[in-house]
């Protein structure tokens, strides 16, 4: 337990960021799942009409630190690139 009054108020801090961290985690990981279980159900239409929901989550989650910039825009490249292998099955 933190004895300085500076300890206390770092503790609170540290609680408040690891409660905003959990949640913007929560959401992205949460609407990847189900964009990758839209796609992997052949189900374009809805998971094109997810993107933008997807696409605002990682941005939240980039922005307030929780994931850096380039895991971020990995994720995106990752799955336009199963969206787009979807659409157009191998020939």
């Amino acid at each position: 337990m933190p004895i300085t009054k500076g300890a206390k108020k770092a503790l609170r801090q540290s609680d408040k960021r690891q409660l905003l961290n959990l949640r913007y985690k929560r959401r992205f990981r949460e609407l990847v799942k189900e964009f990758r279980k839209a796609v992997r159900d052949s189900q374009i239409s809805q998971a094109k009409q997810m993107i933008p929901v997807v696409y605002k989550a990682l941005d939240k989650a980039s922005k307030h630190g929780t994931i850096k910039g380039n895991t971020a825009s990995r994720y995106k490249s990752r799955l336009m690139r199963l969206l787009a292998k979807q659409e157009s099955p191998a020939k």
